[in-house]
């Protein structure tokens, strides 16, 4: 009898949790449309406001802060923008600034030009270099505009944590704008959009046990906003037109809510993953742990083998019954040198493997993988043993 399969990718996506499930079905059942002002749509209108009030309470905002979309790259194309208004009055945004390890949706900029987008240097830890931040910023011509940052909260290949709190300052005393990636980060951090000096939040609803297709834009009031990206019926108060995805939108409100709860889940999480990594330097002393130096997520690990590629290991994990991440799973199955570890200084032919971890796993499932590991790592020595005879 086949062993069940270990899935440690919650990274790219979390398994949608129960609670998730049942919002959907029940939320299938509506038939209103939520702009609809009878007794169906205004059911369903309430279902969204309850979701809205979920995601609010996980980014400790007002509920009228949160914009829904249709997930993060959305998110990201909305708020990374040129174009604000302040009431009526608009608002030039000159220069977006965005740290070399960002996910690619910040790294592509939005509808900022090509032009206007400059990358910034991480540390070999992959945290943003907080003394180039500054002279950028110092060095920003605000006579064209402001200046914007997006940076992560925490890094989807590594899990290292930015210091975004710092780096909001820098932004704030040259009086640009900060965006805050923080789609790894909720419900594995607690989270607050005051605390991290942010003007937006960017979430995704799969990666906390949502449904796919589903995410939001969080502001720090409702007076500075974006010029929409999507124009319609006045949707979201007139920020996302559209009809809104009422059984997505369920889901990721009831995920929210899971996520804060879970929050208390996550030393146990940080315990398992550290014995993990206890478990790959005694098997294999040469492994590399990035990031292993600085906080990271409690549930993420990225190592590198020596004499390993990153697609092989990949592999050989799916056909021991691991599923893992050669890297970030968000450019449709491809896997190639990481461009955070490029930023980072990694060597250039140097692949790396992503372990993340979730609620469901338990000290068992660690033994499984560095078992599956073990059988791995043997035929690697062995090759390399072969190699160095040959």
């Amino acid at each position: 009898m086949a062993r069940e399969r270990l899935y440690f990718d919650y990274n790219a996506t979390a398994p949608l949790l129960d609670e998730a499930r049942s919002a959907m079905i029940d939320a299938m059942d509506l038939p209103g449309n939520p702009s609809s002002v009878h007794a169906e749509g205004r059911k369903a209108r309430a279902v969204i406001g309850q979701a809205r009030e979920a995601v609010a309470r996980l980014c400790g905002v007002p509920a009228a802060q949160v914009t829904f979309c249709s997930g993060a790259t959305e998110a990201a194309n909305h708020v990374l923008t040129p174009d604000f208004r302040m009431g009526r009055s608009p608002v030039r945004v000159s220069r977006l600034f965005v740290s070399a390890v960002e996910h690619p949706a910040m790294l592509a900029g939005g509808r900022f030009a090509a032009d206007e987008i400059t990358v910034l240097p991480v540390d070999r830890d992959g945290r943003l270099d907080l003394d180039a931040l500054e002279d950028a910023l110092a060095a920003h011509d605000q006579t064209s505009g402001q200046a914007m940052l997006g940076l992560q909260l925490a890094n989807n290949e590594t899990g290292v944590i930015q210091p975004v709190r710092q780096a909001a300052d820098i932004v704030r005393a040259h009086h640009g704008l900060m965006v805050v990636d923080a789609v790894q980060g909720a419900g594995r951090l607690p989270l607050s959009l005051e605390a991290l000096g942010a003007d937006f939040l960017i979430l995704s609803g799969h990666k906390i046990g949502g449904p796919k297709g589903i995410g939001a834009l969080v502001s720090a009031g409702e007076i500075l906003m974006p010029a929409p990206l999507l124009r319609g019926g006045g949707q979201e108060k007139g920020h996302r037109g559209g009809t809104e995805n009422l059984v997505s939108i369920a889901g990721f409100g009831a995920a929210a809510d899971a996520a804060l709860e879970g929050l208390s889940d996550i030393g146990r999480i940080a315990a398992l993953r550290d014995g993990l990594e206890a478990g790959l330097r005694d098997q294999a002393p040469d492994v590399i742990l990035h990031g292993a130096a600085v906080d990271r997520l409690a549930n993420t690990s990225f190592f590198s083998l020596p004499g390993l590629k990153a697609e092989t290991a990949q592999i050989a994990f799916d056909m021991e019954g691991v599923a893992v991440s050669a890297g970030a799973a968000c450019s449709s199955g491809k896997i190639g040198l990481s461009h955070v570890l490029t930023a980072m200084g990694a060597d250039a032919d140097l692949g790396a493997i992503r372990v993340s971890l979730g609620s469901a796993h338990t000290e068992n499932d660690i033994e499984r993988f560095l078992e599956a590991f073990k059988a791995i790592n043997t035929r690697r020595l062995a090759r390399m043993g072969a190699a160095v005879a040959a």
